[in-house]
């Protein structure tokens, strides 16, 4: 699909198979929280009598079959009523071969629209550090194999039609995630012109594929980003957790593909050798490794550094360089203006912005002590940022003492509050909100951590001595092991819902705080970053609060509202989409109030069985 821009035509090129059967969409699913389904970002593994698979020569065949002919004959599915498959083995937990009964006899769901029926388990895709942990369906494969080792066999299956087919052979290799990982987004689904980056705030949410058109107007993919439409693209880096290298490469367009890229990453030994290897085809990747000198630490920020013939750009954002974060999850980001280079012999401090960007940008890229990273640090120089209106908020691992203490994780959060906010009337009536993805170990209850320290530092507006105890909603419907163990959290716990951008079924990857007014439309302030809740991502004091040790990378970007308006606070902006114009309000990706669970609401636990009714799409869920 040709596109034009001011930097000339292009053409959005796909990394996806056409011939791959298309994914169910998730978003009509109801929610995790009551129904037991996986995040809809993971695939369906759908039952074989249904919808038999199309077979690629460069996946894996089993191990007991013989080497594959240069050709392979794919036959049709034989129908149900003339051929009676094998039971499968009986093996593993009660829960397991309940799941296998119900793959036989699927439980019929009846609904008020027709959707076709899908029985199966998830496949698991590689995520962030959400907890998010889902059972692999390759043990499928596993139980057909010990059938026929073991000597049972399924009966020759009856032709439907002589007329054989020939799978298509592949040149992109495999996909860890999986084999409908690649797919094609619908012709409509990319901008042909620039979209409305002059906004006020410029914060976006990720395009969801199977919204309605509005949903995603306004909206940013990663072909997006790194297109033309942006700038000419001479180099980039890509901070991240995860990556699937050939995917994110096959976002770039055609034209700036074999520009150097620098990866920077966090992974260790067999990690790190998996990493490397799936570079091996690409000489333009380069990589960097962030130190983690710290137990438990990780590389968690996502960043992307564009320089362009025109400028320099950075780009803050909540999704892993996979393609199971740009599909069916809510994410966010915040998109820079485009810098210009400064004039030559200008002084060093130009080119600030009054929320000091520049200089915190730099000071978070020299925290990495990395040769790699060097040039780029001598080139955001040379840029003019003087137009950032927002303050950048990072983590980098360490134990920090004194004024140090202050550059760093939620402590960097509290001065900023401090400075930059004004104290508000009644605010101990105004609650913080926190909306994430994954929870850390925060002691034996609230006091140890979440409502001492932190909630000391979502609490400060400006110079007020008041240290109030206000309502804390947090937005979390995944509950992991960590949680479970935390039982004091379970009262704090809101619902996902997010009818305002379409994106109550798209499972949230985004992590934001704010602190909202009683009647939930104003904001005191906002903040969007890759930052979830827990010690490692925002630091812990020690040694009589002398000291604090942060374990992680992360970065995030905080908007005050006296870097925008003369107000105190932000309007809340109630139909977020579609966004074609710049406002004042902000967009607040889910609905407000947020809605605690009720005496009847359970959250979704992903290692219990779901067995008894299937969710929306037939699918029920037995871990491993």
């Amino acid at each position: 699909m040709s596109q034009a821009s001011q930097h000339g035509k292009w053409t959005l090129s796909s990394s996806d198979d056409d011939n791959d059967d298309p994914l169910p969409s998730a978003l009509n699913n109801n929610s995790p929280l009551l129904f037991g389904s996986p995040p809809p970002d993971q695939h369906t593994s759908s039952d074989s009598n249904l919808n038999p698979p199309k077979i690629a020569s460069n996946f894996h065949q089993p191990k007991h079959d013989p080497d594959p002919p240069p050709s392979i004959e794919v036959k049709p599915e034989p129908k149900s009523d003339t051929v009676t498959a094998a039971p499968p083995l009986s093996i593993g937990s009660e829960a397991r071969q309940a799941s296998q009964a119900s793959q036989l006899k699927p439980v019929k769901y009846e609904s008020n629209q027709s959707r076709p029926f899908l029985a199966g388990k998830r496949k698991k895709d590689d995520d962030s550090i959400s907890g998010w942990a889902l059972s692999d369906s390759d043990d499928d494969d596993d139980d057909k194999a010990k059938g026929q080792s073991s000597g049972q066999k399924d009966p020759p299956p009856k032709r439907s039609s002589p007329k054989l087919k020939k799978a298509k052979v592949e040149e992109r290799p495999p996909s860890p995630h999986g084999r409908t990982y690649y797919i094609d987004e619908p012709d409509d689904f990319f901008e042909t012109s620039v979209p409305p980056v002059n906004d006020t705030y410029r914060f976006y949410l990720n395009k969801v594929t199977g919204l309605e058109k509005r949903y995603n107007t306004g909206a940013l993919h990663i072909k997006e980003i790194l297109s033309p439409l942006f700038g000419t693209l001479k180099e980039s880096v890509q901070f991240n957790y995860c990556f699937d290298i050939a995917w994110m490469l096959q976002q770039y367009p055609p034209e700036f593909r074999d520009k150097p890229v620098l990866i920077v990453h966090g992974d260790k030994r067999e990690a790190k050798a998996r990493l490397l290897q799936q570079a091996q085809p690409y000489s333009q990747v380069r990589f960097c490794q962030a130190k983690l000198d710290i137990a438990f630490g990780t590389h968690h920020t996502k960043m992307m550094l564009l320089w362009y013939e025109e400028g320099f750009r950075v780009v803050i954002l909540t999704s892993n360089m996979i393609r199971a974060d740009w599909y069916q999850k809510t994410q966010g980001l915040w998109m820079s203006p485009l810098y210009l280079r400064l004039p030559k012999g200008s002084p060093e401090t130009a080119g600030e912005s009054p929320t000091l960007f520049k200089r915190d940008l730099l000071e978070y890229l020299g925290a990495y002590r990395a040769p790699e990273i060097t040039d780029w640090i001598q080139r955001i120089r040379e840029h003019d940022l003087s137009e950032t209106r927002v303050y950048l908020i990072g983590s980098t691992p360490g134990r920090y003492l004194g004024s140090d203490m202050e550059r760093w994780g939620h402590l960097r959060l509290r001065k900023l509050l401090h400075d930059h906010t004004r104290p508000i009337p009644n605010e101990e009536k105004w609650p913080v909100i926190g909306q994430f993805s994954s929870i850390g170990s925060m002691g034996v209850d609230k006091t140890k951590w979440l409502a001492g320290e932190f909630q000391r530092t979502l609490t400060t507006l400006g110079k007020s001595s008041l240290r109030p105890d206000p309502p804390m909603h947090l937005l979390y419907d995944i509950v992991t092991k960590t949680a479970q163990k935390q039982l004091w959290l379970h009262s704090y716990f809101h619902r996902w819902q997010a009818e305002t951008t379409g994106r109550s079924h798209a499972m949230p990857h985004i992590k934001t705080y704010m602190r909202a007014s009683p009647d939930f439309t104003q904001l005191a302030w906002f903040l969007v970053t890759s930052a979830n809740l827990s010690k490692a991502a925002w630091g812990a004091l020690e040694k009589n609060n002398t000291q604090v040790m942060v374990r992680s990378y992360e970065l995030g970007v905080l908007y005050v509202p006296s870097a925008f308006v003369s107000d105190t606070t932000f309007p809340v902006q109630m139909d977020v989409f579609p966004a074609t114009t710049s406002s004042t309000s902000f967009p607040v990706p889910f609905d407000l109030p947020p809605k605690r669970y009720s005496s009847k609401d359970q959250p979704w636990m992903w290692n219990i069985p779901y067995t008894q009714a299937p969710d929306t799409h037939g699918n029920i869920w037995v871990p491993s």
